[in-house]
């Protein structure tokens, strides 16, 4: 076997270890990229957790690190929401029309739940996606290679670069063992979205690289609720009790409009709020985590989404839906898990 053929053998374990980052210091340049036609379909089908037949208190998934206010507390913040400008009006009037995304922003909405902010993940659990997005660059491939005493010609790096390129791709899209796939996102946001990893990454110029789109405010929507809420959350099913609610019950996406109005939604998202519990239905710091880094006008538009596209009337094979993964046979995956409320 040639010794370029061994090269390209190690340089992945190379890569994973101790590839490094290369600081840009090129001012953001970030284009407007027009959209293509693509249909907005409803949520449906299990929680992701309840497809890989986990726990929230055993996983690290869709959490944020921020809970919300004690009961004690909530009495002042509503008094501090009562007297903001705008109120429930401004809030509607932002979830109308189209919401403008960058590929920071659907990272957000899209990744920041599981890899957090900086892309570095929960590891052993979730994986750092900086490496291999580092991997997708020649000049980073070259440079650790020559770092390493084993120089790579330009076009080896190309080739490698090329491959780890469609590999990100394929793992944004169709997921993996223990990462759900996002189908439904199109060529324009997975290439915003690479655009923006690719900047987290270090990778050289991928500063000059970033994307802008006008998003449909139902399509933002189905964004935040298709690949952070349906961690947590089934599409379907009962309203728990108090006492379910206490003893693990996750309520289902599809009740979530029925039981709070628009502004108790949001601030329930962005803020956190206090949620009944028992058998005397007391007021308790709520299970679910602050989603602070999500926008009052994203949070609405997941609102008009769930409401405007009822969760469960969509076949769950549809092309517009997440890839699953089957449910681990090892667990059971009811619906008593110690999710988030």
């Amino acid at each position: 076997m040639k010794p370029e053929h061994n090269l390209r053998r190690g340089v992945w374990v190379a890569l994973v270890f101790a590839l490094g980052g290369l600081a840009m210091a090129q001012k953001i340049a970030t284009r407007t990229v027009a959209l293509p036609n693509t249909p907005v379909t409803a949520i449906s089908g299990r929680s992701w957790l309840n497809h890989l037949g986990a726990f929230v208190n055993e996983t690290s998934m869709g959490k944020t690190g921020q809970w919300g206010p004690a009961p004690s507390e909530e009495e002042d913040l509503a008094k501090v929401r009562a007297k903001a400008p705008g109120g429930e009006i401004a809030i509607g009037a932002q979830a109308s029309g189209t919401i403008a995304l960058t590929g920071a922003d659907l990272y957000r909405l899209e990744c920041q739940g599981c890899h957090r902010t900086d892309g570095r993940g929960v590891p052993p659990e979730i994986n750092s996606m900086i490496n291999p997005v580092r991997a997708t660059s020649p000049e980073l491939i070259r440079k650790h290679m020559e770092e390493m005493g084993a120089p790579m010609t330009a076009k080896d790096a190309r080739e490698l670069a090329s491959q780890s390129q469609s590999a990100l791709v394929q793992r944004i899209s169709h997921g993996g063992l223990h990462m759900p796939g996002f189908l439904d996102l199109n060529t324009v946001e997975i290439q915003a979205l690479v655009a923006y990893v690719n900047q987290l990454a270090g990778v050289p110029g991928a500063e000059t690289r970033q994307i802008r789109m006008n998003e449909p405010t139902t399509r933002v929507g189905e964004h935040l609720i298709k690949a952070t809420c349906h961690i947590c959350h089934d599409a379907t099913g009962p309203k728990p009790s108090a006492q379910e609610m206490m003893d693990g019950m996750v309520p289902p996406l599809s009740t979530l409009t029925r039981t709070r109005s628009l502004n108790e939604f949001v601030a329930k998202v962005t803020e956190g709020a206090p949620v009944s519990m028992g058998v005397l239905e007391l007021h308790y710091r709520g299970r679910m985590p602050v989603f602070y880094y999500i926008r009052p006008e994203e949070a609405a538009a997941a609102y008009m989404y769930l409401t405007m596209y009822p969760p469960g009337t969509a076949d769950e094979t549809d092309a517009g839906s997440r890839a699953a993964a089957p449910a681990n046979p090892g667990r059971k995956s009811g619906a008593k898990t110690n999710a988030s409320q």
